[in-house]
């Protein structure tokens, strides 16, 4: 027997977008504060001329991070839900794979790096990508199994 005040267990899939969302947001917050971001006299608004790097590795500009931010509190406010979950994270995703071949296919010291990226961001999106379509697509299979049970209208339950 359950509590009438006892919240419903949250999905897996809501975790994870939450989680995925926090961490954007905390990378976001991170591009701004200098010794974490090294090179951070350098930073620029958008632009290839950023030297900033987040970690010392993650070619980083205020665009790059305001993306990061937007990215995060997206994922926070869309993992309200079981379906907004997992689009979060499957067109995310794919927005980080799109990325990931952009920053392959362009010339990083040019003006189409306005991002920026780097080498290292690059792969980075890729894994972000990745991961991201596998997380939703792998936990939205385990949270809807076939033949769930439903409750039925004098309180029992139907397939």
């Amino acid at each position: 027997m359950t509590s009438a005040n006892a919240r419903p267990a949250r999905s897996l899939i809501r975790t994870a977008a939450l989680a995925v969302g926090v961490v954007f947001l905390l990378v976001g917050i991170l591009g701004f504060i200098p010794g974490i971001t090294t090179d951070y006299d350098t930073l620029t608004f958008a632009g290839h001329h950023s030297e900033a790097a987040l970690l010392g590795i993650f070619q980083v500009s205020v665009l790059h991070n305001i993306v990061h931010l937007l990215f995060g509190v997206a994922g926070i406010a869309m993992s309200r839900t079981a379906s907004s979950s997992f689009l979060y994270l499957v067109a995310g995703g794919a927005v980080y794979l799109v990325l990931w071949v952009y920053g392959l296919l362009i010339d990083h010291h040019s003006a189409a790096n306005f991002v920026p990226v780097n080498t290292a961001d690059n792969w980075l999106h890729f894994v972000l990508g990745v991961g991201m379509i596998g997380l939703g697509l792998l936990l939205r299979r385990r949270s809807e199994p076939v033949g769930t049970r439903h409750a039925g209208p004098a309180g029992g339950e139907r397939i």
